[in-house]
């Protein structure tokens, strides 16, 4: 079983990603963890973010250890991400890594923007989460509130818009929903509620195919 998870920054898609990943008993990636290490690894040198030698190669070194860095949760790690994560290049170093998790015995849960359209566009359920500007700032302003980051909403808020004009804006991979995927708006769920209409959706995509 492969379910891929697409949507945008703030929309739920990890956490319910993670849940159903444990519930079925499947790996989970969390797909843009991999172009925020990139980001990390570049700036860690005093790199450019947009200089694609320099982005290909970090990306070409990525490790899965690397992985669990808590500083890949920021807003500014996430926004460094999306400048890297628009060149080809470096979406063409990690692909074969994603598709290589997709591949494990037993499947796996992936998330990010491209999962369904062009890492596992076979993938038997896909689902698209999405929720307003508003609600996904709101989340991230409790978020980073809840560990003492000095943020404001507006400017998460501005971040989130930007960072969805420049994914779904970029050349290569471009942030849309597959023809054939489920969506699922979470602006006026919980977690919880968010996890149980997800478990219907891939129920109902299972028995379809």
């Amino acid at each position: 079983m492969i379910i891929a998870i697409d949507g945008p920054a703030a929309s739920g898609k990890g956490t319910l990603a993670k849940r159903i990943a444990a519930h079925f008993g499947l790996a989970w990636l969390d797909t843009g963890l991999l172009y925020r290490a990139v980001a990390r690894d570049i700036l860690a040198t005093g790199g450019d973010l947009e200089d694609v030698q320099a982005a290909t190669a970090a990306a070409k070194s990525v490790k899965a250890d690397s992985l669990d860095d808590t500083a890949l949760r920021g807003p500014r790690a996430g926004d460094a991400a999306s400048i890297v994560a628009k060149i080809p290049e470096v979406r063409a170093a990690l692909l074969e890594y994603q598709r290589a998790f997709a591949r494990q015995a037993g499947g796996a849960v992936l998330d990010g923007r491209d999962i369904g359209t062009v890492v596992c566009p076979d993938a038997p359920v896909k689902i698209f989460v999405t929720a307003s500007d508003e609600a996904r700032a709101m989340r991230r302003f409790l978020e980073h509130q809840s560990r003492g980051d000095s943020i404001t909403y507006d400017e998460l808020l501005a971040d989130i818009r930007r960072r969805d004009a420049r994914d779904s804006g970029r050349s290569a991979a471009p942030m849309y929903a597959a023809d054939d995927a489920v969506h699922l708006d979470t602006t006026a769920l919980d977690a919880d509620q968010a996890f149980a209409a997800a478990l219907q959706l891939i129920e109902l995509a299972s028995n379809e195919r």
